[in-house]
């Protein structure tokens, strides 16, 4: 009955009426402004830059429902970029993790699902097994799962934050704030193999030992509906009301808008709406250089490869009014004696981006490849040819 009961519940998000949801297009008008948000809490932030051109209450702490699941995804996209999980890894599903309530893709313990179809589970069906499940193998367990949360909102900078799941499920002392759900999304967007996840609108997976196929359909309705929607993810339960981190993206410009706490699921998309018109009508991101651009030379005598190449960590954006001044300056700064050995991608500099005095952008440098001492050898050579 339940495996019925999922296509069910698929079918119906499809269909079901969102009311009247004031969506962007290319008529969104400049004077548009996004102060009559009904939402208890919101933010509108640049993704290339940080920089917040709206708040409200945005640093009060709430409960975020399913939105949790935005941390879970980075953690997840996380260890596939770094290799230590794979998309086609095979994860035993735990009685824990088949118990689940809520949204879900009905996993049934003791069978196993590739990462791929878990992600998919997370990011378009908002799915609660699926979270545990990938938690259990990325981290070994739930509770050293929700450590690594908490950890990476501390390095990102989360101080209205604090974990006690995976999932978003009604439980103490779980909370974020509008402005720390829009830093969590900023870092996971920064991550190209997540996008096929948070714009998918349709798909289907094929679970249990029976193979019982599940139709998925998008909680996010804005990636059907908002032009250039890029994510990320919807929330709802009793307590936190309807929550919602939304992306899109138009030319050179990414922006998020973070709203918790509206009453209905229409108020939610349209506040996120109304904030991203604002901001695509009245800025723009200028992109000064991309992740791996080559923008410095190290040189280090005592190196084997004495001519290091320094390369921007990501990319680096700045978000100007339209029509504003375009003229920056660039510093680079250079640690000009570190210790060798150097590992590859360690931070050996930086570029920094002035307009005027005001320092508005910046992004680290970092090197390529390893960088091991010289031989006696060659340090004697450098020596003869700088004689002769």
């Amino acid at each position: 009955m339940r495996k019925l009961a999922s296509i069910v519940v698929a079918i119906a998000l499809i269909i079901m009426p969102m009311g009247k949801v004031a969506y962007g297009n290319d008529k969104d008008k400049a004077n548009s402004t996004p102060m009559n948000i009904s939402s208890k809490s919101a933010i509108l932030m640049d993704i290339g830059s940080g920089q917040i051109l709206y708040e409200k209450g945005a640093h009060d702490k709430l409960p975020p429902a399913s939105v949790t699941k935005v941390m879970t995804m980075l953690l997840c996209i996380e260890a596939l970029d770094a290799g230590k999980i794979k998309l086609d890894d095979m994860v035993p599903i735990s009685d824990t993790s088949a118990s689940m309530g809520g949204s879900q893709i009905f996993l049934e313990a003791g069978e196993t699902q590739d990462v791929n179809t878990l992600l998919k589970g997370i990011a378009v069906a908002s799915a609660n097994d699926a979270c545990v499940a990938m938690a259990e193998h990325v981290a070994g367990s739930v509770e050293a799962f929700v450590d690594m949360m908490n950890k990476k909102a501390q390095e990102l900078g989360m101080k209205d934050t604090h974990f006690a799941n995976t999932n978003g499920l009604p439980i103490d002392n779980h909370y974020t704030s509008a402005h720390d759900i829009a830093l969590m999304s900023r870092e996971l967007l920064k991550h190209e193999s997540i996008n096929k996840y948070l714009t998918t609108w349709m798909d289907k997976v094929v679970v249990c030992k029976k193979q019982v196929t599940v139709c998925l359909a998008n909680t996010n309705k804005m990636i059907k509906h908002y032009q250039g929607a890029t994510g990320v993810k919807t929330g709802f339960t009793q307590e936190a009301k309807y929550c919602l981190s939304a992306s899109a993206k138009r030319g050179d410009t990414h922006l998020v808008a973070a709203t918790l706490g509206a009453e209905t699921s229409p108020e939610r998309f349209k506040d996120a709406s109304n904030l991203l018109n604002y901001g695509f009508a009245n800025y723009e991101s200028l992109k000064l250089c991309s992740k791996d651009d080559n923008l410095a030379t190290l040189t280090l005598d005592k190196a084997e490869d004495n001519k290091i190449n320094l390369v921007a960590k990501e990319d680096l954006s700045v978000l100007i009014k339209k029509g504003g001044n375009r003229d920056f300056t660039k510093k680079i700064k250079v640690n000009e004696n570190p210790t060798i050995p150097i590992k590859k991608g360690s931070i050996l500099g930086q570029v920094e981006i002035y307009q005027g005095e005001k320092l508005v952008g910046k992004v680290d440098l970092v090197n390529t490849k390893d960088v091991n001492k010289a031989s006696y050898l060659q340090m004697l050579q450098r020596v003869i040819d700088s004689m002769l």
